[in-house]
Formats: C-alpha cells, structure tokens, sequence
C-alpha cells in the first residue's frame, strides 16, 4: 500500500477530530494484529487494529461457545510476544455460560500463567474494569463477557475506545448474543462454528470457525471459514471438507421400514 496524499491524510485527520473513535489503528497498519489470512487481513487494511475495540457475538445461542473460543484465539494471538490477558467476567455470564478452565485454555494456545480473571457482581461493573484495564499498558488484550444487551451502548463503547487508544491496547467485547444497538467498536464479527477435519489418528481436528465480519471501520466485511492451530498459534484458511453427492437414484422420500 502505497503512502497516502496529503489530501487523503487531511481529511482522515479531520474525520477524527470529528469522533475520536474513528481514530484507532487508522494510520498505523504496520501495528495490526494480523490474522495471517489474506483475505481477512485484506479487508482490515492489515489486520485487527490496535487501540481499539473489537465485538463477537454467536450467529446462535449455540455458537457461543465458537464466539468465546474466537475470542481466546485472537487474545494468544495478540500476547504471542508479550503482554497478559485480563477476563472480565460478570457473576451472570459466569452462572449462564461457565467461566474460564486454566488448562483447557492452555490447550488452546493462552497459557494460564498469562492469564488474569476478574469476576464482577455486575454487566455495568465489567464495563467500568475494562475501560479501566484498557489503559494499562502491561495488558495485551481484555475481554470482557456481556450477558446483557443494551448495557454497552454507543456511548458505553466510545469511552472503551477511547481508553483503548491511550495504551494502544486491544479490547475484546464479548456479547452473549448478537446485537442491534449501535456501537463504537472497530468492528462486529458473528460467530458460528463450522466442520473441522479429524486428526491423523482420528481424534478431535482443529477448532474451525465461520467468521462473519458484519462491520467494519477499515473497509468491507466478509464471510470466512478459518481453523485455529492452537500449537503454533496461528490460524489457517479451512480446507473444504468432502461431500458426497446424493445418489441420483433414489426417489425424494424413502419410505420408512418397519423393524421388529
């Protein structure tokens, strides 16, 4: 890419000055956190801006678990290098959902010496810990879990941003469902999980994740398919799995047999 007219750099400039949260990550695509796939790296001008705040919800309840876990993935990711994870986790999300297990964790690439976990009596408490957490420069990531719906509003989420981009730090907002309330977040991905070939001795493939990235600040949004390589904590474009073509052969509807 190639650097940007002065005109073009003015008006970003003078966008910002507009609304500060149009600001994270915006000049600074060396600094991103690649996702190290081409086509979701493309679509975020690099990768997921730093100093920002990025939100997952499941595309079902039932995903929510592929959410978190995409959200896990994303955190390892960003402390490859350095840098803890703080878990903010609300007493609700925890009774609804489970809480964070140390060693299934550091199976999946975020190791539990890394890993800080805060629970908090209420939605609006983790609110005001992640804001407070997202100025701290030691931290490479935060996520924070949001049974609650409407609590991290518009408003809500300028001031996570806003205090993400004084660390440069990285916000993971966690919401237990999609959402429709405006929001200040760099971008909004809705997760689902999708088929993940077994191993080579037949046991448990890698995690594989249907990525729907529904906005974006940085560009166009998306549909991918991706797997998570806990080991080498990276993520890989999924490899279509084989189908078999329906029999061409057999009526519609095959009558029932009665056994027995």
């Amino acid at each position: 890419m190639g650097h940007l007219s002065p005109r073009l750099n003015h008006l970003r400039q003078a966008l910002v000055g507009l609304d500060p949260t149009l600001g994270p990550g915006l000049h600074e695509p060396e600094r991103a956190l690649r996702l190290n796939v081409p086509g979701i790296d493309a679509a975020l001008s690099g990768g997921l801006a730093r100093g920002a705040v990025h939100e997952f919800a499941p595309a079902a309840p039932i995903h929510l678990t592929s959410a978190t876990g995409f959200a896990i993935a994303l955190a390892a990711l960003a402390g490859r290098e350095q840098g803890e994870t703080l878990w903010i986790a609300p007493d609700f999300a925890v009774m609804e959902s489970g809480g964070p297990y140390g060693p299934g964790l550091g199976l999946f690439g975020l190791p539990a010496a890394r890993l800080l976990v805060l629970r908090v009596p209420r939605s609006i408490d983790a609110l005001w810990a992640m804001e407070e957490a997202l100025r701290c420069r030691a931290l490479a990531g935060v996520i924070a879990e949001l049974a609650e719906d409407s609590i991290a509003d518009l408003t809500a989420t300028r001031r996570l941003v806003l205090a993400a981009r004084e660390s440069g730090g990285m916000g993971f907002l966690l919401r237990h469902r999609a959402s429709g309330v405006p929001s200040a977040a760099a971008t909004r991905w809705t997760i689902a999980a999708s088929p993940s070939r077994p191993d080579r001795y037949g046991g448990i493939g890698r995690a594989a994740f249907d990525l729907s990235l529904v906005k974006n600040r940085r560009g166009p949004t998306g549909r991918w398919t991706i797997t998570w390589d806990q080991h080498e904590r990276t993520f890989q474009t999924a490899v279509s799995l084989a189908v078999a073509e329906t029999a061409f052969d057999r009526p519609d509807r095959t009558p029932s047999v009665r056994t027995g």
